[in-house]
C-alpha cells in the first residue's frame, strides 16, 4: 500500500509536490479557470472560448498557449480553425472542487451539497 501511495504521488515527500505547485500557479487566474469551465463539455474555438470568457481572442490565445506548455489543454485542427479541448479530466475536477470549496468559505450549506450531483453545475 505505502509504494503505491508512493507511485501515485500523494506522500508529503513526494518528487510531485512541486509540480503540484506549478499546476495550482497556472490555475491562479480567473481568465484560465474560466476557460477550464467553458471546455468542461467539449472543445472549442478561441474566438467562441473569448466570447464564453468576456476576453479578446488574443488574451484568449495567450493563455491557451501558457495552458498548453502546461499540459492543461490540447488542440484539433479542422482546415484553418484549431480546437481546444481539455487535456484530461483532473483540470476539470480541481477547478470544479476549487470552485466547491470556494462555496464553503461563504458560510451555510453550500450549494453543491444540495444537488445529487455536483457534477451539474
Amino acid at each position: 500500500m505505502d509504494a503505491d501511495n508512493k507511485i501515485c504521488g500523494r506522500e508529503p515527500d513526494s518528487q510531485f509536490v512541486e509540480l503540484a505547485v506549478e499546476v495550482f500557479g497556472m490555475l491562479a487566474d480567473a481568465t484560465r479557470i474560466r476557460i477550464i469551465l467553458a471546455l468542461r463539455d467539449g472543445e472549442l474555438p478561441v474566438n467562441q472560448l473569448a466570447d464564453l470568457v468576456h476576453k479578446s481572442p488574443a488574451s484568449v490565445s495567450q493563455h491557451l498557449a501558457k495552458m498548453r506548455l502546461g499540459r492543461l489543454v490540447t488542440t484539433r485542427q479542422e482546415g484553418t480553425r484549431v480546437y481546444y479541448r481539455l487535456e484530461n479530466e483532473h483540470a476539470r475536477q480541481l477547478v470544479a472542487d476549487a470552485i466547491f470549496q470556494a462555496e464553503h468559505s461563504l458560510g451555510g450549506t453550500p450549494r453543491h451539497h444540495h444537488t445529487e450531483s455536483a457534477d451539474n453545475h
